[in-house]
C-alpha cells in the first residue's frame, strides 16, 4: 500500500513539476518593456496610404504612441484584435496615437486574406502590411510567439527623444482570447496619457 501511495504522488508530482515549468515559462518576443524601439523597417503595406509599396510604417508614425501587432497567421482572433486596436486608434486622434501590425509569413494569398480582413473589420486607422517569416531583424520576433504585440510611445530623456516600450504582449499559438484581447486593449492607456 505504502509503495503505490509513494508512486501515484511521484507521478502527480512529476506532473506538477513539468506543467510548472511549462506555465512558468513566459515566452519573450520584440523588445521588452522599458526599452527602446529598434526602429526603421519596410514592409509590404498591405493597406492604407502606402499600400502595394514597402513603407517604415515606424517611421510614419514617429513621435506618436503607437500599437504595433505582430503576427503569424490572419486567424479569427487577431482579426478581433486587430479591431479593437483599430478603435483604440481612431478614439485616441487627439494624442495621434497609430497603429499597424505585420504579418510575418511568406503564405502565398496572404495579402487578399488582409484586405479582406480590413474590409470585414471596417479598419480605419490600422495599418496592415506584411514582412518575411523571422520578422525585422532588430525587433526578436521569437519563433514560437503566435502574436506579439508592443504599445509604445516617445519619451525625452537626458539626451533626447527616444521611443520606449511600455507594453508587450507575447502569445504562443491558440492563446489569444477575449480576456487576452481585452487587457492589450486596456493598456493602451499605457501610451495615450
Amino acid at each position: 500500500m505504502f509503495r503505490y501511495g509513494m508512486c501515484a504522488l511521484l507521478v502527480v508530482g512529476s506532473a506538477l513539476v513539468v506543467t510548472g515549468v511549462y506555465a512558468g515559462g513566459t515566452l519573450k518576443s520584440g523588445p521588452q518593456v522599458g526599452q527602446e524601439v529598434p526602429g526603421p523597417f519596410h514592409p509590404l503595406n498591405v493597406t492604407g496610404e502606402h499600400a502595394g509599396k514597402k513603407a517604415c510604417l515606424y517611421c510614419l508614425n514617429s513621435g506618436n504612441p503607437c500599437a504595433v501587432v505582430f503576427a503569424r497567421e490572419a486567424t479569427p482572433a487577431i482579426a478581433k484584435l486587430l479591431k479593437g486596436l483599430d478603435d483604440a486608434t481612431d478614439k485616441n486622434g487627439k494624442a495621434n496615437m497609430g497603429s499597424f501590425a505585420v504579418f510575418c509569413s511568406s503564405k502565398e494569398g496572404l495579402d487578399d486574406q488582409l484586405k479582406k480582413i480590413a474590409a470585414e473589420q471596417k479598419l480605419k486607422k490600422l495599418v496592415l502590411s506584411i514582412d518575411n517569416p523571422a520578422g525585422p531583424k532588430e525587433y526578436s520576433i521569437a519563433k514560437d510567439a503566435e502574436v506579439t504585440i508592443i504599445l509604445y510611445k516617445t519619451v525625452e530623456e537626458k539626451d533626447g527623444f527616444t521611443s520606449k516600450v511600455f507594453a508587450n504582449h507575447t502569445f504562443r499559438k491558440g492563446e489569444l482570447n477575449d480576456a487576452a484581447i481585452s487587457k492589450v486593449v486596456g493598456d493602451v492607456s499605457k501610451i495615450v496619457k
